[in-house]
């Protein structure tokens, strides 16, 4: 009787391929956008996605200071942060954040989606969000995704 064996494949450190990909967020909505790009930095894209290795690939993201809030999540929506001392909450709305920190809200939405793990820590090392049209990751040659 001939039987034929097929062995899973299993992704490893040396044979995931890594890729960059560029992600202009001008007019793109936070969630929808954050959720993108944790499955790019995840991996789970890929044919060869295996949950206990960081297949995911870099991320570059443009313009994060044009990203959209639907309805009045803009002004309404507290963002709560903690310094780590004593009375350290602090409270702002994501218009103020926005023009403080313009990267933050699209890092955190991000991270936030990410497993909270080592290997959520080295996935999220992959992201680079950038206020503006201009970037570092030029010589990786990014390719654009709508």
């Amino acid at each position: 009787m001939n039987t034929l064996s097929f062995r899973t494949k299993h992704a490893n450190s040396q044979t995931v391929v890594r890729e960059w990909w560029l992600i202009d967020a001008d007019n793109q909505t936070l969630g929808r956008l954050a959720s993108k790009i944790a499955t790019l930095l995840i991996g789970k894209h890929k044919a060869s996605f295996t949950n206990h290795v960081d297949t995911g690939d870099h991320v570059v993201v443009i313009n994060a200071e044009k990203i959209r809030l639907t309805g009045k999540k803009l002004t309404d929506k507290k963002v709560v942060t903690y310094t780590g001392y004593p009375g350290g909450k602090r409270v702002e709305s994501p218009k103020k954040l926005l023009q403080r920190k313009p990267t933050y809200m699209l890092e955190e939405a991000v991270r936030g989606m990410l497993p909270k793990t080592r290997l959520g820590a080295d996935m999220y090392r992959k992201l680079h969000v950038f206020a503006g049209e201009k970037h570092e990751y030029a010589a990786q040659k990014p390719k654009p995704i709508k």
